[in-house]
């Protein structure tokens, strides 16, 4: 038989709760943990549906990560590549997908900015190639752009 817990709200031993909540509390969730939809008309997996990797650089003083979840590494490949080493690895090369953006900071509105995955193999279970290009008029390329950001979503070892 399965057990259901009812709550209102979930505090510490010290009765603390809600976004004040110590930096030791662990909550843990099993990978078949479900959420209700806004409608509440259907349930999707939660675990599922949380980014795995997400990281925000900062290119105008070297390609550095500035704020980063399950990212180890960053390499600087290349003008406008770089290379993300994960923390863990994903499931499979391919069974994840990778976005993101960036800016140069002089707010270039007309230009649309793009953070893609290099489409030469380059998507591994423990690293991902990104290309920061860009598009305008009829110019496009590669560049290291002071601002970017990408995430993963997909499926952990």
């Amino acid at each position: 038989m399965t057990s259901q817990l009812n709550v209102d709200t979930i505090v510490d031993k010290a009765g603390t709760s809600g976004p004040s909540l110590p930096n030791t509390t662990t909550i843990k969730m099993g990978n078949t943990s479900t959420y209700v939809s806004d409608g509440g008309a259907v349930t999707q997996n939660t675990v599922q549906g949380l980014a795995k990797s997400w990281a925000a650089g900062d290119n105008s003083s070297g390609s550095t990560v500035t704020d980063s979840v399950n990212v180890a590494s960053l390499t600087d490949v290349a003008t406008g590549k770089t290379t993300l080493t994960f923390t863990n690895n994903m499931r499979g090369a391919g069974a994840y997908t990778a976005g993101g953006t960036h800016a140069d900071g002089s707010d270039q509105a007309a230009y649309a900015y793009v953070t893609q995955a290099l489409q030469d193999g380059s998507v591994a279970t423990g690293s991902i190639a990104l290309t920061h290009n860009y598009a305008y008029s009829n110019a496009s390329g590669n560049g290291d752009y002071a601002y970017w950001n990408n995430t993963v979503h997909g499926d952990l070892a």
